[in-house]
């Protein structure tokens, strides 16, 4: 049984690590040096900490599957994190629902994140969920200490009416 909660206190940790592994396979394609990793695992560990109340998590039979941020509660999703052992079993899609609802609750017409253009997987599941990209370029990551290929990608969550005349149009 899947299941979108808040984070709990008692599970940040193991969040944290769940973000870590998720992102160590998303960085394969780039490379990753040491010094890069320790900084990754390590803010992952202060984010998680730091910041419990902007965490959605996805569960199954009780146990965290994965987990999405947004940093400071706007229509940016910061972080979206499924664990690598459980990929492709529709936790992702759960989630991305879930944190969309959230936003449009919040009155936000539109969703927002970045990724890194090499993340194929990522890219690729958030375009099959409606996203498209908005731009690409070479932005510094301050959490890694190093400029990354980034790309924006967006969704629109609210169709606007078409007060026109014809075909698709109101009269």
């Amino acid at each position: 049984m899947v299941a979108i909660r808040s984070a709990h206190p008692e599970e940040l940790v193991f969040l944290a690590d769940i973000g870590f592994r998720a992102w160590e396979r998303a960085m394969l394609p780039i490379g990753e040096s040491r010094a890069m990793v320790e900084n990754a695992r390590s803010a992952f560990q202060n984010f998680t900490r730091s910041s419990p109340l902007t965490i959605t998590v996805v569960e199954s039979h009780g146990r965290p599957m994965g987990w999405a941020a947004r940093e400071t509660l706007d229509e940016r999703i910061s972080d979206f994190w499924i664990d690598p052992d459980h990929l492709r079993k529709g936790y992702g899609s759960a989630l991305l629902s879930a944190v969309e609802e959230a936003i449009r609750h919040a009155g936000y017409e539109e969703t927002r994140l970045e990724t890194h253009a090499r993340n194929r997987e990522a890219v690729q599941f958030f375009k099959s969920n409606g996203f498209g990209i908005q731009w690409l370029s070479v932005v510094y990551n301050p959490k890694l200490d190093r400029d990354m290929e980034t790309v924006g990608m967006a969704k629109r969550l609210v169709q606007n009416e078409r007060l026109t005349y014809g075909p698709g149009g109101m009269f």
